[in-house]
């Protein structure tokens, strides 16, 4: 029977190391990554609410750039909870994206029975993907906190299209500072509770 000599074994032992460390999730790469894809998340959401208020034609395009950001959203945490809750997280944000046009579209037309569905619609998808952010990760990502932090996110949206639309851009300004900071720490909020939870995926640094 054939046996690895101690020299073959121990180059394998490094080599072996060697790759585990390469596999491994950068934690700071990680946290920057989800800051991006959070921040892409906000700033085309408003590229698309300014495109929609000033009836300009790239509207459908941002539409599209936007529900594509959902999908990097998925795919970023497809290596840690498998692709079926990806794929699941994804629809629910892209159903968080769609309700929101909704809102923005039946809020220009001044249709205020389609605004109070669609805003019923919108808020009850924030609880669904905090539900489901607490399920996948339940010591790290409290359902309380997840449900405060989507409806911040609803809410501080809800208020940049509406001076948008009304035509009180100084204000929206603000609004939009306000949202990127709060995005900010929640993107900051999921990636810490992913390092947290799979702490052997990410590198000792």
């Amino acid at each position: 029977m054939y046996r690895p000599s101690k020299l073959i074994l121990a180059v394998l032992a490094v080599w072996l190391a060697g790759a585990s460390a390469a596999w491994a999730h950068s934690k700071s790469a990680f946290q920057d990554d989800m800051r991006k894809l959070w921040e892409d998340h906000v700033a085309w959401t408003r590229l698309y609410i300014i495109s929609v208020a000033g009836n300009l034609p790239d509207a459908k395009l941002n539409a599209e750039r936007l529900l594509r950001n959902q999908t990097d959203i998925g795919n970023a945490v497809a290596d840690f909870y498998g692709r079926p809750a990806a794929d699941q997280l994804t629809a629910l944000l892209k159903d968080h994206i769609l309700i929101a046009a909704d809102l923005v579209g039946a809020a220009k037309a001044g249709d205020q029975t389609k605004v109070a569905d669609a805003k019923k619609r919108w808020y009850a998808n924030a609880d669904d993907i905090a539900g489901f952010l607490h399920k996948a990760n339940p010591d790290h990502w409290p359902l309380a906190a997840l449900q405060s932090a989507m409806k911040t996110h609803l809410d501080q949206t809800l208020d940049e299209a509406t001076h948008r639309l009304g035509g009180k851009f100084d204000q929206d300004i603000k609004d939009y500072d306000a949202i990127v900071d709060h995005i900010l720490h929640m993107a900051d909020t999921l990636s810490s509770g992913i390092i947290a939870q799979f702490p052997a995926k990410f590198d000792k640094a």
